[in-house]
């Protein structure tokens, strides 16, 4: 999931970048307002958070351009303006939500989880099984049956990405986008790399690999239908 940080305050900013990463959001930050409207319109976000009081173009304007050019992201206000009337102000020009500074972090990440499930994402910490794989966010593992796989925090992140999309055809562009971010275009064979580590760790001997290459285009993971040990295993990971 990728949150786009529309935040003058450098300090709040970079906490609060933080904190969207240490609950595994991929985030981009930009510190002005030109800046913001530009990235939200280049790139794929699932959700934007915006600051209303932003040098050259503020909050309010980022939020109308956005909606104007037809995108319909979920879109949280971060603000210390806290009137009524702001928060309506805010909701009628196009906001899903409205946040007052200060903020408890587990108020934020609980508003951001719940835009997310309103535009029918799915969100990152929900635990969820395929084929022999549990994928548990809250302790951060993956296990191939009932086996903790010893995963990179990079590594989960893939192979947590080709299980939830198990049998569809993944491109490098988009492994890229959504595992590296802005940071893609200077990766090089990142995906490659990456796919050859998870297949030493994740693949059984003597057995096909879970992840295919397609040629010229990029990666799909199969998986075989579920074995009841790892249903088992995913209860286990909730009762834990």
């Amino acid at each position: 999931m990728r949150v786009l940080l529309v935040e003058d305050e450098k300090k709040l900013a970079a906490a609060v970048v933080q904190l969207l990463k240490e609950d595994h959001f991929i985030t981009d930050a930009a510190y002005d307002g030109e800046t913001g409207l530009d990235l939200a319109l280049t790139n794929s976000y699932d959700v934007l958070v915006l600051d209303i009081m932003l040098p050259g173009l503020n909050g309010l304007e980022l939020l109308r351009s956005v909606r104007q050019a037809g995108l319909d992201v979920p879109i949280l206000l971060l603000t210390a303006k806290d009137t009524v009337d702001d928060r309506v102000q805010g909701l009628d020009t196009g906001a899903d939500d409205y946040l007052v500074k200060p903020f408890a972090n587990k108020e934020l990440l609980a508003r951001i989880r719940a835009l997310t499930r309103r535009s029918g994402n799915l969100i990152p910490n929900e635990n969820f099984t395929a084929g022999p794989f549990a994928v548990n966010f809250t302790e951060h593992t993956i296990l191939r049956n009932e086996e903790i796989l010893n995963l990179t925090a990079k590594e989960f992140q893939l192979l947590e990405l080709l299980l939830r999309n198990h049998d569809k055809v993944m491109s490098k562009e988009l492994i890229l986008d959504r595992i590296w971010g802005p940071d893609a275009e200077v990766i090089g064979n990142a995906v490659e790399n990456y796919v050859h580590f998870l297949r030493k760790k994740v693949d059984l001997p003597g057995q096909p690999s879970f992840i295919e290459t397609v040629r010229g285009v990029g990666y799909v993971c199969r998986v075989p239908k579920t074995p009841m040990g790892a249903l088992d295993t995913h209860s286990r990971l909730k009762e834990r």
